[in-house]
């Protein structure tokens, strides 16, 4: 009996924390599949880690089923005890972390992908340029991060965390407003009132943190299925595919700033999301992490920027209200994909014709 309890100990002590990382991950996607492409290894990988980790635990860990996995009762009982031990191993990261007061190194931001693309990489290349010896990770993607397991150092998203463990701040709020391009104007004309929407084209964009019954709400349709030219999950799709004419659809009140050829839908609906910075206290124990933050403050402030105040501005009122310093060159665009004019470069034969 003490031989075996003897090796049970010795076993359990080869047990490996990223097999505990793995687990824990499967769980939360509920494929081996899903957990290797989160984890950005081989699905033969996870299967392996996890049948080792089953074998030094002396448990089974998932039941198969046709469509993933679903963790036994005896892996559920561990669950929690494995999340703590998660917890604790960032919680050291960001101990050793906090003792760098320098402004060098990697700050990873997280960013919805529309405002990220949009709205604060443009901006972000003037304020490297301030700290040229920060590096500045930027994520855009609709997908919120987790910054409880340091996926990123600050996030920037439409959903509020809920974790007691983070700090949540208000950014400001973002209005959505149906638009629609010049071109498309000329040939289809302009909606006058919802009525006459319903028989437009739409633009429909599905992704994680928008509310998708929003356009079906605001229009009184039970879904919007007989409407939808086109669907995308890409905020800079969406975009591309209003001003190249394909339909009307829900931009931010601040897209005309940027120099797209879009005009504002004027049938009386709106939408609104609040923008949320979240972080992990241990955070702003980090020099070059508060100077990100205050920079973000900077740049959704909404006395400087009014599409970010609680209450609705209509577009077409933004050159009034925008300050000298607002930096935003409405109708000059940097981001709208204009056509590329091409460059008449002569070619090899041409060049030698001209010389004789």
């Amino acid at each position: 009996m003490e031989r075996a309890a003897a090796d049970r100990e010795k076993q359990l002590r080869t047990v490996s924390w990223d097999d505990i990382r793995i687990f824990l991950a499967c769980v939360k996607a509920g494929s081996f599949r899903r957990a290797a492409v989160e984890l950005r290894c081989s699905s033969s990988t996870v299967v392996r880690r996890i049948d080792k980790l089953e074998h030094d635990l002396g448990i089974t860990l998932f039941n198969r089923i046709p469509d993933g996995v679903v963790p036994t009762e005896e892996a559920r009982s561990i669950i929690d005890h494995a999340q703590r031990m998660e917890m604790a191993i960032y919680d050291v990261f960001r101990r050793v972390d906090a003792q760098d007061t320098t402004m060098r190194g990697v700050v990873k931001i997280s960013a919805t992908e529309g405002i990220g693309t949009y709205w604060m990489m443009p901006r972000l290349v003037k304020f490297q340029r301030q700290f040229p010896f920060m590096i500045v990770d930027m994520r855009c993607a609709m997908e919120s991060a987790d910054v409880l397991r340091m996926e990123a150092d600050i996030a920037v998203q439409f959903e509020r965390p809920t974790a007691p463990d983070l700090i949540v701040t208000k950014l400001g709020r973002m209005h959505v407003y149906p638009f629609a391009s010049q071109g498309y104007e000329k040939i289809y004309g302009l909606p006058k009132t919802v009525e006459e929407m319903k028989r437009h084209r739409l633009v429909d964009q599905v992704a994680p943190q928008l509310d998708g019954g929003a356009w079906p709400r605001l229009l009184g349709l039970d879904d919007v299925e007989g409407i939808v030219s086109l669907r995308t999950n890409l905020s800079s799709a969406l975009l591309y595919a209003v001003e190249k004419g394909a339909g009307i659809g829900a931009l931010p009140t601040y897209a005309p700033a940027l120099g797209a050829p879009i005009v504002p839908i004027d049938i009386g609906i709106s939408h609104s999301m609040d923008i949320w910075m979240t972080y992990h206290p241990a955070a702003r124990k980090i020099k070059r992490n508060v100077m990100v933050m205050d920079w973000l403050k900077q740049i959704f402030d909404p006395e400087r920027f009014p599409w970010f105040r609680d209450e609705f501005i209509h577009p077409s009122e933004f050159v009034k209200l925008l300050p000298a310093d607002s930096e935003v060159n409405i109708g000059k665009g940097f981001a709208a994909a204009v056509p590329q004019v091409e460059d008449t470069v002569p070619t090899p034969r041409t060049a030698r014709s001209r010389r004789r």
